[in-house]
């Protein structure tokens, strides 16, 4: 039966982006909130279908630790599932992503029109610069920002290494961050065709007051609340 859900669900997955990706390219000409409600359908849809299809649910604590100003969000990088449930629990926001999926066909080209920060990950300080130039100006129109410090996904149990270019605009903003933790990955793993029933739990941390504060310092303490609090949720055992 997993087998047969997660066709179930890529057929509904593929079905969504065939639909709402052009519908999110021909919203070009309206205004960021407009083109973001739309492409946001997108992402409550496949969730939806999550829960209906593989009976994969989800519970969110420390909500009341989302600011009220646009922020930076610092997410542990396990699964898929993050990209879309983000959506849903935040605020319009817009990701630090390689630019190499924008070049996806539909899909890419709906990425485009919610203003990512599509960087070259090998073009190194370069890249840190771009993320830190485009990041001001999306926060300074309101989006807040995603980034994935670890750069890619990894299995739940493993840590990869926080990456420096997060913390360096959140230092050069003074934006606050938010740390974000889950177990996502326990119910739909990385490489994975199959996912597995359960609930999923995310916690989002008190804010950090990036004021005064260097780089370095920023990314470690999200890092240590991030890998404290994904240790705590533990290697939870999907259902049958």
């Amino acid at each position: 039966m997993l087998t047969v859900r997660a066709i179930l669900f890529w057929l509904v997955m593929f079905a969504a982006t065939l639909i709402i990706a052009p519908l999110v390219v021909l919203s070009f000409p309206l205004p960021f909130h407009l083109r973001y409600a739309t492409a946001r359908n997108w992402a409550r849809l496949n969730l939806w279908a999550l829960r209906v299809i593989c009976h994969i649910d989800y519970e969110v604590r420390g909500r009341e630790h989302i600011p009220d100003q646009a922020s930076i969000i610092f997410c542990k990088h396990q699964s898929t599932w993050e990209t879309m449930a983000l959506q849903a629990i935040f605020p319009p926001q817009v990701w630090v992503m390689k630019r190499e999926l924008l070049r996806i066909p539909f899909f890419g080209w709906a990425l485009a029109m919610l203003e990512p920060i599509a960087i070259d990950r090998s073009a190194g300080r370069q890249a840190v610069n771009q993320l830190v130039d485009q990041g001001k100006q999306r926060l300074a129109h309101g989006r807040w920002v995603v980034v994935f410090p670890e750069g890619t996904r990894v299995a739940p149990g493993s840590r990869g290494r926080y990456k420096i270019g997060g913390a360096v605009l959140a230092e050069q903003s003074g934006a606050l961050v938010v740390p974000v933790a889950h177990n996502a990955g326990v119910y739909w793993p990385r490489h994975s065709f199959i996912k597995h029933p359960g609930t999923i739990q995310l916690v989002i941390g008190p804010p950090i007051d990036t004021q005064g504060k260097r780089a370095a310092d920023i990314l470690q303490q999200a890092e240590e609340w991030i890998e404290s609090t994904v240790t705590q949720l533990g290697p939870a055992k999907p259902s049958a």
